[in-house]
């Protein structure tokens, strides 16, 4: 089968390959690496090639899960991978090499997944798009010019230019479902808790971040989602269970279920036209797909998640700080870039007072939102406020710091708040703009129900399919 072929199968199929000898797990990751080498140059989605370490892995024995044999690709933020650096999108972090992996790590090679390399990010995850100075800007394959969102671009980047099936990415305000949205992908955010931080973690940011992946096939997420489930020893809490795998979900009927929609931006700012365009128009496939949909928003105080969310991420940026400096590395301004620094100084002023009202008015508005789901079962948004942006639009000056930081509130009115309730929320790659640029629809369920998204994710797309459109810059 030739490498081309190979780049049009999603993981299982993949995985399928290898369990039935059609190919081995070698002949996998050399299709793999030969489309990175061609294609990650014009992208720079990938910065740290790990080929080698991936050719050992697949001559060696391999687990027998679900993905044995299929290359991959890690995220270089939180999750560690033993004896590869593990640099945060930093130039500061660069020579930080963890001497183990991370739980999450663990579980993905137990599924048999064969790591070819890890995928760029700004600088620790901060601004939706992915352009760290250290490691220079990955383009989206829809249009160069573009970013391919924020925080987990890498991946998605790689993903869309078919370089490896799926990887990993992380998400603490959208940082899974806005590169999802920019670059084409099924991107689901899993429930709070759902998957492992661990050993180094029980959570981040109080439960704002959680880990999963990105992926062009629903059946993917749902079959990576159930090999890396569940809770590690010692975590301060854990996701409900699921009833049964998230892979049978797929394809299961979801009923007529109860979905709100809504284009307009709890922020109040103002949502681009092609945004809207998709959202109406997927809740008119639902609706022709037999669900009940109508208008309807919850009804929650937007100000006082805007500040707690900004406390939250100040004192983030202040405790990564305080983390380098244990490390016995010494932090100066000149090494960060402008946006990190200006957190870094705003978190430093956050008492213990005000970070625990934070964090008691996000419980608060999570309630608020949580009452809206006794009477729906799905909301249905978009997922930005504007289709993917140029590079560039997110630069900061000393002068002017934060300036990425609260145009980035502009583009993301609707994926915080998912973070903020722990919410489980997909993006489904639905709708392109009339200058070809993919446009994301946000879909939120209530909290523990992943199962109901991939039923719908599922159905949807079946209805739309869109594992056949290519991006320009692809393998």
């Amino acid at each position: 089968m030739h490498t081309d072929e190979l780049a049009t199968l999603d993981a299982t199929a993949q995985a399928e390959l290898v369990r039935r000898r059609v190919l081995s797990p070698r002949e996998l990751v050399d299709a793999a690496i030969a489309r990175i080498e061609r294609v990650n140059p014009q992208v720079n989605a990938i910065i740290t090639p790990l080929f080698e370490q991936a050719r050992d892995a697949a001559a060696g024995p391999l687990p027998q899960g679900p993905f044995t044999g299929v290359p991959f690709l890690l995220k270089d933020l939180i999750a560690a991978y033993a004896g590869v650096p593990l640099t945060a999108g930093s130039a500061v972090l660069r020579n930080y090499v963890p001497a183990y992996d991370s739980e999450l790590v663990r579980r993905y090679k137990r599924a048999g997944l064969i790591v070819v390399g890890k995928t760029n990010t700004p600088e620790f995850g901060i601004p939706p798009t992915t352009e760290p100075i250290a490691y220079g800007a990955t383009r989206n394959p829809w249009d160069l010019s573009r970013s391919s969102g924020g925080s987990s671009g890498g991946s998605s980047a790689a993903v869309a230019a078919r370089m490896v099936p799926m990887a990993h990415g992380n998400d603490g305000g959208g940082s899974i479902r806005i590169p999802a949205s920019c670059c084409g992908l099924f991107g689901l955010k899993p429930t709070r808790g759902r998957t492992p931080l661990g050993p180094d973690q029980g959570d981040l940011m109080n439960g704002l971040v959680v880990e999963h992946a990105l992926t062009r096939s629903v059946r993917d997420s749902a079959a990576l989602l159930d090999a890396t489930a569940g809770p590690d020893i010692g975590d301060p809490y854990y996701a409900p269970p699921q009833l049964r795998p998230f892979r049978e979900e797929v394809g299961a009927d979801p009923g007529r279920l109860r979905i709100a929609f809504s284009a307009h931006a709890p922020t109040g700012v103002a949502v681009h036209e092609e945004c809207v365009r998709a959202v109406r128009d997927a809740a008119a496939l639902c609706a022709e797909l037999g669900h009940r949909v109508e208008e309807a928003a919850p009804v929650f105080d937007q100000v006082v998640l805007t500040r707690a969310f900004i406390t939250l991420y100040a004192a983030s940026a202040a405790k990564n700080m305080a983390a380098i400096e244990r490390e016995g590395l010494t932090v100066r301004r000149e090494q960060f870039e402008p946006i990190t620094w200006a957190l870094h100084e705003m978190g430093t002023q956050v008492n213990a007072g005000a970070y625990l009202l934070a964090l008691q008015d996000l419980q608060r508005v999570s309630r608020d939102v949580a009452r809206f789901f006794t009477t729906y079962d799905l909301w249905l948004t978009p997922v930005l406020a504007e289709p993917p942006l140029p590079l560039g639009t997110f630069d900061a000056s000393w002068e002017d710091p934060l300036k990425g930081f609260f145009r980035a509130g502009e583009l993301c009115p609707f994926t915080p708040i998912c973070n903020a309730t722990g919410q489980p929320a997909m993006s489904m790659p639905l709708h392109w703009s009339a200058g070809g640029l993919p446009i994301g629809s946000h879909f939120v369920a209530r909290f523990g129900d992943e199962a109901m998204l991939f039923r719908l994710a599922a159905q949807l797309e079946a209805a739309r399919p869109w594992a056949d459109r290519r991006a320009p810059v692809s393998a």
